[in-house]
């Protein structure tokens, strides 16, 4: 006979099941990131793509991410989280298999399209899995929201970790016999083995109702507390601010990295790793500081950082120093935010961590451009004016051949394989080179934005036949990127310290009322009178 006990142990045992195979599902979400932006190189080459082609390719997850959390999303209450997770695994693995499917479509326009739209459909299922995945764990956890969402959002950092080790082993063994299993190919293969394991996880398993619907408050009552409450509005705008802060540093944190001679992939492995063990261990920290302590502290942490990467130049100890200390400090925003909207804000319930969650990308977004116009605004001062100008010189001199041949052979495929350019490549650095040279010419000094293009159009398009100048390009422009990047982080630094203000308040304020309260949502009576 099975006991009350027996039960409830069978019942945790299932729902520890559920959430390992919810936090399996941000395993393909992470892969397809890091595995994507490890092959741009190859499918350049192969697909004979521009640098906006692979552009495109590269952001479109984000634009998937984008469509299902701000179109679905907000109906999660009416959708349900079980049927949330399929459009996941739809998502997931028609994005993978499409993106495979482009091969056989090489050097063809519409190959392009088909990789694009494969990266729409990563995107895709990787925005439900955010969207399904918060308020499950948080329905599965009602006293443990914090610490169980620090280790849901644990799994990303973790599949980063091993997605980059898996692509950077995959590409420096190349072939194995016959077969090459650096191809793109077989590193996008690699995706489907989280997928089918995050299905056969979840799908048989029982999903619980959101805490909104357990609650029994109507959809549109969650919709008019949201919009009208200042304090959940005024936590999604914190958001904004906190994930600018994440995701703007970390586009420049590489580059810092790899001046100092760190390969681009393993500083993402560096960060990514120390991140994934700090969500995984955090439930310590979470008892002793609370959410908003933790925020506090992650404010600090990311301020020193930032100021750290802006003043040293190229000594890879310190700066690893530094990516740690970074890596301390956003590791717990993200998380900690969900978190703090979970348990003092319920009655926000789904609608309030999709928001939080797509106006943070929006806020990701911003930070990106604003960084790089600071950047921009600061590289001439440290590029080498008689090398910058006679690289510009060469290339107005000797580019036009190369786009005469590219016109002659643009209707023979074969013949754009064996130049390895196409016209629109050299195109592209001959207006970009016009651009800056015509300021340059007018003015007496460089324009940041502008010179800078012109040299990233030559080192990204890799001419064959100009490989010296590319280095040379290359050399000048390094240093350049590495100042102007540095300067960025300096502007920033001030934004975690007007966070950190904000968090302090809330902080002492919780102190004062006797420290952090999680609230409860009480279920309502039914019109039959029953709960």
């Amino acid at each position: 006979m099975r006991t009350e006990s027996t039960m409830n142990v069978d019942r945790d045992n299932d729902r520890d099941k559920l959430f390992l195979g919810i936090c399996m599902a941000l395993l393909p979400t992470a892969f397809s990131f890091v595995l994507v932006s490890n092959i741009l190189g190859q499918l350049k080459t192969e697909f004979i793509l521009t640098n906006a082609n692979v552009g495109y390719i590269g952001g479109a997850a984000l634009w998937g991410m984008s469509i299902s959390l701000l179109t679905i999303g907000p109906f999660l209450e009416k959708i349900g989280l079980k049927n949330a997770t399929k459009c996941a695994f739809f998502g997931h693995l028609s994005g993978v298999t499409l993106f495979l499917v482009g091969y056989f479509f090489a050097g063809d326009p519409s190959a392009f399209w088909i990789l694009f739209m494969g990266a729409i459909g990563m995107g895709f299922g990787n925005g439900m899995i955010e969207v399904a995945g918060n308020p499950l764990t948080a329905a599965l956890y009602p006293d443990r929201k914090t610490t169980k969402l620090n280790h849901f959002h644990g799994f990303y950092m973790g599949g980063l970790v091993l997605g980059g080790l898996i692509g950077w082993a995959m590409s420096q063994i190349g072939s194995i016999g016959p077969v090459n299993i650096g191809h793109w190919t077989a590193q996008m293969a690699i995706v489907y083995i989280p997928i089918f394991i995050y299905g056969w996880l979840l799908f048989p398993r029982k999903f619980p109702k959101t805490e909104i619907a357990e609650a029994g408050i109507p959809v549109r009552e969650m919709f008019r507390y949201t919009f009208s409450s200042p304090k959940v509005l005024g936590l999604i705008g914190l958001m904004i601010l906190t994930l600018g802060m994440e995701m703007g540093p970390m586009r420049w944190i590489p580059d810092v990295l790899q001046a100092a001679g760190l390969h681009g992939i393993l500083v993402l492995v560096w960060i990514s790793g120390l991140m994934f063990l700090l969500r995984m261990y955090a439930e310590p920290l979470v008892k002793r500081f609370s959410p908003t302590g933790m925020l506090l502290g992650a404010s600090a942490l990311t301020f020193i950082s930032l100021l750290l990467f802006s003043y040293v130049e190229a000594n890879i100890l310190p700066l690893m120093f530094a990516g740690a200390i970074f890596a301390a400090g956003i590791a717990f925003f993200v998380p900690n935010m969900i978190g703090l909207m979970t348990e003092r804000f319920p009655k926000a319930g789904s609608l309030g961590i999709v928001l939080l969650i797509g106006m943070g990308f929006v806020g990701g977004g911003i930070s990106n451009a604003v960084m790089g116009e600071i950047a921009d605004s600061y590289l001439p001062e440290a590029l080498d004016e008689q090398s910058t100008v006679q690289i510009l010189e060469q290339i107005e001199r000797k580019f036009p051949a190369y786009l005469n041949d590219a016109r002659q052979a643009q209707d023979n495929p074969e013949a754009l394989a064996r130049l390895g350019y196409r016209e629109v490549d050299v195109q592209n650095i001959l207006d970009r080179t016009r651009i800056a040279l015509d300021y340059y010419r007018q003015n007496d000094q460089f324009q940041g934005a502008a010179t800078g293009n012109a040299l990233r159009a030559l080192i990204d398009t890799g001419i064959p036949q100009e490989a010296e100048l590319t280095q040379e390009a290359s050399a000048t422009l390094r240093p350049a990127d590495n100042y102007g990047g540095r300067m960025a982080f300096r502007w920033v630094s001030p934004i975690p310290v007007v966070v950190g203000i904000i968090f302090l308040i809330w902080f002492i304020r919780d102190y004062r009322k006797g420290g952090y309260r999680v609230e409860h949502l009480e279920k309502r009576q039914a019109a039959d009178g029953s709960l």
